[in-house]
């Protein structure tokens, strides 16, 4: 009898402590280990440059982070210069950053050294372009459904039943990266089953709006009857679109590119010199590159020994579906 007297004072006197240990809240356990895993850590960002809408706006979601988490964000800018990418890689190896954030200008140039880096215990995620060497992490577009995506629209407007010539051009961008080796295969097979669909014209403009203004205007040139035109990117297919307009041909041939979905594609598409823009969406792909680089620093897993890819959802932009909110700028992310 009196030990169940002592036993039920015993627990009053629990309930007491848990009532009062309710009333003053409680300190989350979780907390510490998520901030002091991440506090101190060097993040590293190797982009093909920056100065323009995808690495500017990446960057302007990664730093806000960093800032906000306790780790340092560095960006080591080759300026569109792939042997200056390789030489801030090779020093990176040397000084082993925690993480290191790698914008391939193609699959094979950073492939040894992201390998090298991982070997050396450093982590590696790419970023919306891959090299052929899996890392840690891949997060970006998945190129080869963008070309099925654009390919197909272009069929539609092009193909079979059209009633339309069914030329077609393809502008690539660089010819040995990710996005364009892998929407080229999507393209091929594409334009394969339907025999109405004829290739005029496949000519690279390395990214610069110039040349591929240059390469369409010859292209019309030579096939006044052409129907469509697939690219690898809007800020550069922005140049054969100028070119369409400037010959008079906006309603006649359809253009058809991918982007991050920034304002000026929706500008472009609302002035007529894009038609079609399959967007990857910068701002959601930061999102997604932020929550990596917290995953991969918290990890308990060895650089290399756990490796991951998460496609970014995309978007389909026409002049009937964009609006004042669709896309986004460069002050809206800083």
């Amino acid at each position: 009898m009196k030990f169940r007297s002592i036993l039920a004072a015993g627990l009053m006197a629990l309930g007491l402590v848990r009532a009062a240990h309710a009333d003053d809240g409680l300190d989350n356990p979780s907390r510490n280990p998520f901030y002091d895993g991440l506090k101190g850590k060097r993040v590293v960002f190797i982009p093909l440059a920056m100065g323009f809408d995808l690495t500017e706006g990446w960057a302007a979601i990664m730093r806000k982070q960093a800032a906000d988490l306790g780790y340092t964000l560095e960006i080591r800018d080759p300026n569109w210069s792939t042997d200056a990418g390789t030489r801030a890689l090779t020093a990176l190896i040397a000084e082993k950053p925690d993480l290191i954030i790698a914008h391939n200008p193609d699959v094979q140039s950073y492939a040894r050294l992201l390998k090298r880096a991982m070997d050396a215990g450093i982590k590696v995620v790419q970023l919306n372009l891959e090299s052929v060497v899996p890392t840690d992490a891949y997060v970006g577009a998945d190129w080869s459904r963008v070309g099925y995506i654009e390919a197909n629209a272009l069929v539609k407007q092009c193909g079979t039943g059209s009633g339309k010539s069914g030329k077609i051009a393809i502008i690539r961008g660089q010819p040995t990266a990710a996005s364009d080796l892998y929407e080229l295969y999507a393209y091929k097979q594409t334009f394969a089953k339907d025999p109405a669909i004829k290739i005029v014209s496949e000519q690279a403009a390395q990214y610069d709006p110039a040349k591929a203004r240059a390469i369409m205007e010859t292209v019309l040139q030579q096939h006044p009857d052409l129907c469509g035109v697939i690219g690898n990117w809007d800020n550069q297919d922005v140049g054969a679109g100028a070119a369409i307009q400037a010959a008079g041909k906006a309603n006649d041939v359809y253009v058809v590119t991918s982007g991050g979905g920034n304002q000026i594609g929706c500008d472009n598409i609302e002035k007529g010199l894009l038609d079609l823009i399959i967007s990857y969406d910068v701002p959601l792909q930061g999102n997604a590159i932020n929550q990596q680089i917290v995953q991969t620093l918290l990890s308990s897993a060895k650089a290399g020994e756990s490796k991951t890819s998460y496609y970014t959802p995309l978007t389909l932009l026409t002049k009937d579906n964009i609006g004042p909110r669709t896309c986004w700028s460069l002050d809206q992310l800083k």
